[in-house]
């Protein structure tokens, strides 16, 4: 899938080169930490748990008690799976590939 010509600018480009210079996980710690709020953080991280979990085939009852987000999200997540770019499961992929 192509990606969404609406978020690609030169400033959205610069967020993900630096993120993609970053090493380790501490330092991504360090770089969200400094450009996000916490909460920021905490959805996104919240939303690449419920995505891990859809994926791994589990229901939105056991998803909402085991990560407290909304069906609404895990609706739009799964959407994003099925829908989108297929950005999370290329993520899903590698990261199967390094375990």
């Amino acid at each position: 899938m192509l990606i969404n010509e609406k978020l690609r600018d030169p400033a959205t480009d610069r967020l993900f080169e630096a993120v993609l210079s970053l090493q380790t996980v501490d330092e991504c710690y360090r770089f969200f930490q400094d450009i996000a709020t916490i909460g920021e953080v905490k959805a996104l991280a919240q939303r690449m748990e419920v995505a891990r979990l859809l994926h791994s085939g589990m229901t939105y009852e056991d998803i909402v008690a085991a990560t407290g987000a909304s069906t609404a999200t895990i609706s739009r997540v799964k959407k994003a799976l099925h829908y989108g770019a297929d950005g999370i499961l290329m993520v899903f992929e590698r990261l199967a590939d390094d375990d």
